[in-house]
């Protein structure tokens, strides 16, 4: 039986990543996934690389975004080379727009955030944001440029990265699920999928809000489903160039007048419907920051289930199994930490230091969670 360096359960991007950045170490990776890999909260998302905290909870995760966002255009390079494929990055920046009486208030709190968390933001003039976006609503009130930030097309991003790891010497089996993993005196020896022994020397679980489905995994991986709607916009009229955030929603622009808006958080388990009620919301969200939307056409609708932890932070690094790793629980920063999170732990197996701390994200932290409160 053919042993490997490392198997990885899980086929989005963030798996996709992490084979991709082994393969090109010369370790020997095969990547497993129940079905055709990409297909889930990769291919769901936006595509946004925003660093900035969406709550308080989110804050720890700053330094780490920001770290992954510092790589990404290497990753690029390096993915686009050797898949032979574009991935639609954009490195245009974001814009926060704000309406309301108490517009200006916010963009106060929000550049001061920023800059306390060593991000960057600077105040933009009306007339200026008007300039840079002409098809923003006359009802703006403020708004804020964030030059750094950029977005990818997710769903080619992660289509390039799985070739990119395959052209590069990555094993990628489909419809192959994975039931849990070989276990035995706190080693890992790999996993039983498809009713197949598959042995490797490092077993890395990157399946997402699947992952605590894994027999033997869920102690260190305690995630769960959280539903995200997603519309996909055409319009002949209107052009944006930045991704476009305020309150209630984000754009995040395609090119060729094609654009996405989004999302809804929604604790529905594993279902994936798409709802009028989402819809309608997102709709809403888009069209208050760029009326002229109000006319494209919906060429497409769809949901996608974030890998949510109990605190909301992802889940990095070894277990106190050894050859057992963990890298999930991305939530909506999955695309964003892609570059980072493969690193890290393509360091770790090689036995390299790693470029920043993760003990803040260990799996360890829930294990050590649930022994305190017993």
């Amino acid at each position: 039986m053919k042993t490997y360096d490392a198997i990885i359960v899980g086929g989005g991007i963030i798996g996709g990543a992490i084979a991709f950045e082994l393969a090109r170490r010369n370790v020997g990776v095969l990547l497993l996934d129940n079905q055709s890999p990409g297909q889930e909260a990769s291919w769901a998302a936006a595509g946004m690389l925003a660093p900035p905290p969406d709550s308080a909870d989110a804050i720890p995760l700053v330094p780490l975004g920001r770290a992954s966002l510092e790589i990404y255009p290497e990753f690029i390079e390096a993915v686009e080379e050797i898949s032979g494929e574009k991935t639609g990055y954009r490195p245009h920046g974001a814009m926060e727009v704000f309406f309301g009486n108490d517009a200006d208030r916010k963009l106060s709190t929000l550049i001061a955030v920023h800059h306390g968390l060593g991000l960057t933001a600077e105040v933009l003039r009306i007339d200026e944001a008007f300039e840079l976006e002409p098809h923003l609503s006359r009802d703006l009130g403020a708004a804020a440029l964030l030059r750094s930030e950029a977005s990818v097309d997710n769903r080619a991003l992660t289509r390039a990265v799985l070739r990119a790891a395959e052209a590069s010497g990555a094993e990628i089996r489909p419809g192959c699920p994975v039931k849990g993993v070989l276990q035995a005196a706190k080693r890992c020896s790999g996993v039983i999928a498809a009713g197949e022994r598959f042995e490797g020397k490092n077993t890395v679980i990157a399946a997402g809000c699947f992952s605590a489905r894994i027999e033997g995994v869920s102690q260190y991986a305690p995630v769960r489903p959280v539903r995200g709607q997603m519309v996909a916009l055409n319009s002949e009229r209107v052009e944006i160039g930045h991704v476009l955030r305020s309150e209630h929603g984000y754009i995040v622009p395609r090119g060729g007048g094609m654009c996405v808006a989004g999302s809804t958080l929604e604790q529905v388990g594993f279902e994936k419907r798409v709802t009028p009620d989402g819809l309608g919301k997102i709709l809403a969200a888009a069209v208050e920051i760029a009326p002229g939307l109000a006319g494209a056409s919906i060429t497409e609708s769809w949901s996608g289930l974030r890998p949510d932890t109990p605190d909301h932070l992802p889940i990095l690094g070894p277990t106190d199994v050894e050859g057992l790793l963990i890298a999930t629980g991305h939530f909506r920063n999955g695309i964003l930490l892609t570059p980072i999170t493969a690193r890290l732990i393509a360091d770790w197996i090689t036995g390299q230091r790693t470029i920043v701390s993760w003990d803040r994200f260990s799996p360890m932290r829930f294990v050590e969670s649930s022994r305190a409160s017993a």
